[in-house]
């Protein structure tokens, strides 16, 4: 199973998101691009777990997107809060 054309475009897509993550302007933006960002690692993971055959890949790829859920609700409350 050939998915390289498939890794290649998840990079192009973390690459795009990481412009966002370094122009900003705002910190909610930032915060959008990082998600963005955990976002494609995890569909990263789950298409290596598919071309490797191996289920430890895709199980990491849960608790990651589970943890960056998370992460990012905390954040939002930081913000909501006004502190940034």
């Amino acid at each position: 199973m050939n998915l390289m054309p498939a890794v290649i475009f998840l990079a192009v897509c973390i690459a795009i998101a990481l412009v966002r993550v370094g122009i900003g302007p705002t910190v909610p933006d930032r915060i959008v691009g990082i998600d963005t960002v955990n976002t494609i690692v995890v569909a990263s993971m789950v298409v290596l777990g598919a071309t490797l055959r191996q289920s430890v890949y895709i199980d990491v790829a849960i608790v990651y997107a589970l943890l960056s859920f998370v992460a990012t609700l905390f954040i939002a409350r930081y913000i909501q809060r006004g502190r940034l």
